[in-house]
C-alpha cells in the first residue's frame, strides 16, 4: 500500500513555528510531525510514501535529503497551494491513486497502533477513520455516521447530524482507488471545485453509501493546529 501525505500548506495558526518551515516539519517532542508519521507508517509495513509539498518545499526537500535513500519518501510539488484548497494536493497526486493507498493530512500525529487497527478494519472500497466526540472544535471536519457507513462530511453540517469528526486518515482498497479518482474528477471539475477541502471527495462518495466509517481511539491521534496542541501531545 502506498501512503500519500498532504503537506502543502503553511499552517498560519501555528505561527511563528511555520514562518520558515512547512507545517509538517514543526517539531513535536523533538521530532518533526512528518517523521512521526513516517515511523508510524513504517511500523505497519508502509514504506512507499509520497509527500505532496508546497509552502517552503525547499525546506521539505532538504529535510528528506538527509534520510537514507531506501527510506526517503517521494516528493511532489503542488504548484496551486497558494490559490487552491487541499483538494489540489490530491489532484497533484492523482496519477498515484490507482493502486491501494492511504491518504493522511500532514499535520496529524497517529500512533502506530491506531494505524494498524485502521488497516485491519478497512474493507474493500473507501474507509474513513473517525472519532466519536461531543467536544467539537471550531475547525473540525464533521462526519455523520449511520451504522458503519459515512452519510455526510463537512465543516458545516446541521446541528445534531454529526456525532463524529474525521481523523484525517483515508484508506482505499479493492475498487476504492477507482471510486476515489472518479469522485475527485467530479468534485474538482465542478464550479469552485479547486476551493474545496479534499474531504469533499469523501462526502460525494457518501451519497452512494460508498464510504465505511472506522471508529478510532482519539487519544492515539492529534491534529497539530495551534501551538497549544504541541504541548497537549508532549503531555501525553
Amino acid at each position: 500500500m502506498r501512503a500519500i501525505i498532504l503537506a502543502a500548506g503553511q499552517g498560519t495558526r501555528l505561527l511563528p513555528f511555520t514562518r520558515q518551515h512547512p507545517k509538517c516539519l514543526v517539531p513535536v517532542g523533538g521530532k518533526a510531525i512528518l517523521d512521526h508519521q513516517l515511523e508510524a507508517l513504517a511500523a505497519n509495513g508502509i514504506t512507499d510514501v509520497l509527500v505532496i509539498g508546497g509552502y517552503r518545499i525547499d525546506r521539505l526537500e532538504q529535510h528528506l535529503s538527509h534520510k537514507p535513500a531506501n527510506q526517503r519518501p517521494g516528493l511532489l510539488l503542488n504548484p496551486f497551494w497558494p490559490v487552491a484548497n487541499s483538494i489540489s494536493s490530491v489532484w497533484t497526486a492523482r496519477h498515484q491513486l490507482h493502486e491501494p493507498f492511504c491518504l493522511l493530512n500532514g499535520d496529524t500525529l497517529f500512533s502506530a497502533d491506531l494505524i494498524a487497527a485502521a488497516l485491519d478494519h478497512a474493507g474493500d472500497g473507501i474507509n474513513l477513520l473517525v472519532e466519536r466526540t461531543e467536544d467539537f472544535m471550531l475547525d473540525d471536519m464533521l462526519v455523520a455516521v449511520e451504522g458503519e457507513r459515512v452519510r455526510a462530511v463537512g465543516k458545516t453540517l446541521a446541528e445534531g447530524v454529526a456525532a463524529h469528526r474525521s481523523m484525517g486518515f483515508i484508506i482505499a482498497k479493492g475498487i476504492g482507488p477507482i471510486l476515489y479518482v472518479e469522485a475527485l474528477d467530479e468534485v474538482i471539475g465542478a464550479e469552485g471545485g479547486h476551493g474545496r477541502f479534499h474531504h469533499a471527495i469523501i462526502d460525494r462518495l457518501a451519497w452512494d453509501s460508498a464510504v465505511r466509517a472506522i471508529e478510532g481511539d482519539g487519544s492515539s491521534a492529534l491534529e497539530i493546529d495551534r501551538p497549544e496542541d504541541i504541548e497537549r501531545w508532549q503531555a501525553k
